[in-house]
């Protein structure tokens, strides 16, 4: 039976989220004494979306949160670069033409780095924000998880995505991802219940808050999660089906993400930072939103996945994946108007299809973080951001697609 489409869905991670959690830890100071790191970390959540602090905040996660490691390698990949190019004065969007500068400056941008047939042709940071500044990839971060499965099936550790996750998570037997293919949770489909009302102190987001302020096991929270319904029927956007998929694959591999991140693609890519992510008190990766990277380093996988997989004459990700991974393949992964999802864009395995897709795919996270990939063109644009506006202009995620449409075009007629 087909169900009317629900309203588009807050991506987790918004300042709802902040307000419960400055409750919770007043609350707690209630009954015991804070330890110096929970203070600390009070603070910080207090004021991690405030217009005083947010640029900051993005590029200074590690200092109150677990982190894990994900090592450069010796070699790095050096862009090679071409000067000249100047950003388009203009854009369009819903029928109103406004200014890139101005756009750029009202979304907080902090770092802009744009690839044109692998070179570098625009670069700038903002607000102190500089090219060794590692930034929260937010939601971003799902679409690396992506390349891991793929590899990770190419090499046999996963036989296949049909299979269900707890094939590989046992604990997920009686829980509302039994029998749910890594696929559905792939592409967002899972039909698990997640209740994203920040009012409801026993909502699903303010639980996961909780195990981020208070400790806690993202894979106990995953494990409690309960189905609304059939997987593979619906999209909507649920960011425990990105932790379930996370799961499944470190146990399949034996490795932890920051291990896997490290020797599948940030040491192949010659990324030329460090980059870290986010830990639950129980060493656990935030693969649904953890990982801290510098904007360079994310428009290089942007170009990985432009040249389908492929880097340095190696296939780093599989090819056929790199192209199942962007197109979306059932009636409710498709962009546009669409009944059987909470979005209007269109969506692959963790990676977006934009509505009217000329062949194009993003990565997105909150806040307006982005890795932008135009094959047709040949360009690819990385952006982070720190937007404190953000949770009150969703559609800044639509119009920022419309800019990086003109931008992309813009170098094509300068080539010509």
């Amino acid at each position: 039976m087909t169900e009317a489409a629900e309203p588009t869905t807050k991506k987790s991670g918004g300042r709802g989220l902040v307000i419960f959690l400055a409750g919770v830890f007043l609350v707690a100071g209630l009954g015991f004494t804070f330890f110096y790191d929970d203070v600390q970390r009070l603070r910080f959540v207090l004021s991690l979306y405030e217009e005083d602090y947010i640029v900051e905040n993005f590029r200074d996660m590690d200092r109150v949160f677990p982190t894990g490691v994900v090592h450069k390698g010796e070699y790095t990949h050096e862009f090679p670069r071409e000067e000249g190019f100047e950003l388009p004065e203009t854009f369009e969007f819903n029928g109103e033409t406004q200014n890139v500068a101005d756009f750029l400056e009202s979304t907080w941008t902090t770092g802009l780095v744009v690839l044109k047939d692998g070179a570098i042709v625009y670069e700038k940071y903002y607000r102190g924000n500089t090219e060794d500044s590692l930034c929260i990839s937010w939601s971003v971060a799902k679409s690396f998880l992506s390349a891991l499965v793929g590899i990770a099936v190419e090499e046999g550790q996963i036989e296949s995505i049909e299979d269900p996750l707890d094939k590989y998570v046992p604990e997920l037997v009686g829980t509302g991802y039994e029998g749910v293919r890594i696929k559905d949770a792939l592409q967002m489909s899972a039909g698990i219940y997640f209740n994203e009302d920040y009012g409801d102190f026993n909502s699903d987001i303010n639980k996961l808050g909780r195990i981020l302020a208070l400790g806690g096991s993202l894979d106990g929270f995953v494990a409690s999660m309960t189905r609304e319904r059939d997987p593979g029927t619906f999209h909507k956007y649920t960011s425990t089906d990105t932790q379930a998929v996370a799961m499944a694959l470190m146990r399949a591999t034996g490795k932890s993400m920051c291990e896997l991140l490290e020797e599948k693609i940030w040491k192949p890519l010659g990324m030329e930072s460090d980059s870290y992510y986010l830990l639950d008190t129980a060493g656990t990766e935030l693969a649904l939103g953890g990982l801290n990277a510098t904007t360079r380093d994310y428009a290089r996988f942007g170009q990985l996945y432009l040249q389908k997989g492929k880097w340095n004459d190696e296939q780093i990700v599989p090819e056929q994946w790199v192209i199942d991974s962007v197109t979306p393949d059932a009636p409710h992964l498709m962009p546009g108007d669409n009944p059987l999802s909470t979005e209007k864009m269109g969506y692959g395995y963790q990676w977006w299809i934009p509505v009217e897709p000329d062949g194009e795919f993003l990565a997105v996270g909150i806040y307006n973080q982005f890795i932008y990939v135009y094959p047709k063109l040949n360009v690819v644009i990385a952006k982070n951001s720190a937007y404190p506006g953000y949770t009150d202009d969703y559609e800044s995620e639509y119009e920022t697609v419309e800019m990086f449409r003109a931008i992309a075009k813009s170098l094509s007629e300068d080539a010509e």
